[in-house]
């Protein structure tokens, strides 16, 4: 177990973000067979071909296996480190991940390779190679441009929307309650300790004013940690909401009753969301978006509560039991 200790200092630096090269490599693992498909399970399905013949022009991609997504901490930080912001866009984090010195990646790639079992002669021979970098870099930015780019927008709105709830927690309640649930392997002490349930040895990082950084993944079914010196220190968990909604009444009666659009604003807002995230998630425009939003508010089944300059909307108890037909 690691422990991570949090003084005020802390509390008041640490902050949400997102990231696609982080999300990148997470949809790697599932599309390799790696990682649970779960929810994603018929986006794999359709993109497995194309992913294959990926592969089979960037090698790198079968190389990177052998360094991401092994338990406990056996796996490299270069090739996604945590960003520097909430919206930084893919390119940017790839620049950020090509300035990282050969020797420092050899010197992650050496660790890594010490803790898992031997890897083929081919694959050592390019991880080793002098231009390793940006080979991987290559390789991640030919699936994001050919596979994941197109899936991101949706994300992005889930991923984000999670963030707006979660950080609205932690600046009104305190770090108890936006941890609560952020994944059953991480635990608050209220002597200001995070707990960490991530596998290794068990250490004590102290954040030294720095703050953590929180990071929600579509992909990533548990928890993951970044708690090297050389990056922001880091926690990767389960965003809320990662599925597709089903139709609310299987898009029957309920959507006889308030129609279809409005029966789908209600599935969605099983988990809390503004406006703009409903407009990506639902593929309609935020004005159209708006107006069933009000419809659907001056009916009382859902409510808004502001947050910073966004309003989160949310089912009330009655939209609640009328979307779960568990009225009567």
């Amino acid at each position: 177990m690691l422990t991570v200790e949090v003084t005020p200092q802390d509390v008041v630096a640490s902050r949400f973000a997102l990231s696609p090269l982080i999300e990148t490599m997470h949809a790697q693992l599932v599309l390799d067979g790696r990682a649970q498909a779960g929810v994603h399970t018929r986006w794999v399905a359709r993109h497995r071909e194309p992913y294959r013949e990926l592969r089979r022009r960037h090698p790198a991609l079968g190389a990177i296996t052998a360094i991401t997504g092994n338990r406990g901490s056996a796996n490299v930080d270069f090739i996604a480190p945590p960003p520097a912001g909430l919206s930084v866009p893919f390119e940017a984090e790839l620049a950020a991940m090509r300035r990282t010195p050969v020797a420092q990646a050899h010197a992650e790639i050496a660790r890594t390779l010490a803790d898992v079992p031997p890897v083929a002669p081919w694959i050592r021979e390019l991880l080793f190679g002098a231009d390793v970098v940006r080979v991987l870099a290559d390789a991640y930015e030919a699936l994001w441009t050919e596979i994941f780019s197109a899936i991101w927008p949706r994300l992005r709105a889930i991923l984000e929307r999670d963030i707006v709830q979660r950080a609205g927690q932690l600046a009104t309640f305190g770090w108890a309650a936006a941890l609560e649930d952020l994944s059953p392997q991480v635990r608050w002490r209220e002597e200001g300790r995070v707990e960490l349930r991530v596998g290794g040895e068990a250490r004590a990082h102290r954040l030294g004013g720095r703050g953590l950084l929180f990071l929600p993944s579509a992909f990533t079914p548990g928890l993951g940690a970044y708690l090297e010196d050389a990056w922001p220190y880091a926690l990767v968990y389960p965003a809320r909401g990662t599925a597709a909604p089903p139709a609310a009444d299987g898009g029957g009666a309920l959507a006889g009753l308030v129609g279809r659009t409005r029966a789908r604003i209600l599935a969605e807002l099983a988990v809390p969301a503004t406006t703009t995230h409903l407009a990506t998630l639902l593929a309609m425009s935020a004005g159209t978006v708006g107006e069933h939003v009000a419809a659907l508010r001056r009916a009382g089944l859902i409510t808004g509560a502001r947050t910073g300059r966004t309003v989160l909307y949310a089912r009330t108890p009655l939209g609640d039991a009328l979307t779960q037909g568990s009225i009567g």
